[in-house]
């Protein structure tokens, strides 16, 4: 059963492992990423050229592909990461940043989807229903829909990729076929800092890295999120100094943060908790 034992397990695994998260990510998130990995324990690298990406995702425990900033030459080299990290037999997390904004980024994630075995889709509501709703908006790369809106488009794309689902928003929902996790930790300042979300997808890929049950991997990730978020807000006086806060919060968080602060509630076929 999921539980903060499982969640601080998975966070001493890092630590103790320092497992190789290799992004193939966005300009703008980029620094807040690697400093995000660095601070909870883990090794980031972040290589997206044609002739290394095979490589690298050999020295890799977890690939993370997030489409932020999208060209040709990216989208060709995240195809060939993800057929080597199939080979490899590493954990694939994708985040569709922005999908449903435009046509090629709509696409181009879906088209990712195919190219091999995602363990974890990672994003925002909006997002998650644009892989699934031909129709579907984002603003930007803003949600315009909280995360209860794409629990069907959640399930479904579990079903069809036989992966997790791990959607961002006020309360954070993770879906694995029936099963339902809802986290509700988290605060308002956090959106107001860019590539947060980017850095929710990097840290996926650190649990992931440690635990093959990408549905608690997932839900660690968006639990330590979202409690680093409550305690730097408690310091933080905007934005600036919330980053900074946040960065910190990574470094320290332990047993005694997410044992006390977990907001879980865990639902399945059989199951209402």
């Amino acid at each position: 059963m999921l539980s903060s034992e499982i969640i601080v397990g998975d966070l001493e695994k890092i630590r103790n492992q320092a497992p190789l998260v290799h992004n193939i990510t966005n300009y703008v998130a980029m620094n807040i990423t690697a400093n995000a990995l660095l601070s909870i324990g883990a090794s980031p690298v972040m290589a997206h050229a044609l002739d290394e990406v095979e490589d690298m995702v050999a020295l890799a425990s977890a690939l993370v592909i997030n489409i932020g900033t999208l060209s040709q030459p990216w989208v060709e080299a995240m195809d060939k990461a993800i057929k080597a990290a199939e080979e490899k037999r590493i954990p694939v997390i994708l985040d569709p940043v922005g999908a449903g904004a435009t046509a090629y980024r709509t696409t181009t994630a879906r088209r990712l989807l195919d190219s091999g075995p995602v363990a974890i889709i990672r994003g925002n509501a909006s997002e998650i229903r644009s892989l699934v709703v031909t129709n579907a908006k984002t603003k930007g790369v803003d949600s315009l829909e909280g995360p209860e809106a794409a629990i069907e488009a959640g399930q479904l794309l579990s079903t069809k990729f036989n992966c997790a689902v791990s959607i961002s928003g006020p309360i954070d929902i993770i879906i694995r076929g029936d099963e339902n996790v809802s986290i509700a930790n988290g605060h308002p300042l956090m959106p107001r800092v860019t590539g947060l979300g980017c850095t929710a997808s990097a840290l996926t890929g650190a649990f992931a890295a440690v635990n093959p049950d990408f549905l608690e991997a997932a839900t660690g990730a968006m639990a330590v999120m979202g409690i680093c978020g409550e305690l730097a807000a408690e310091k933080a006086q905007g934005p600036a100094s919330f980053e900074l806060q946040f960065l910190d919060w990574l470094y320290l968080i332990d047993q005694k943060q997410i044992t006390a602060r977990l907001k879980i509630s865990i639902q399945d076929a059989d199951r209402r908790e």
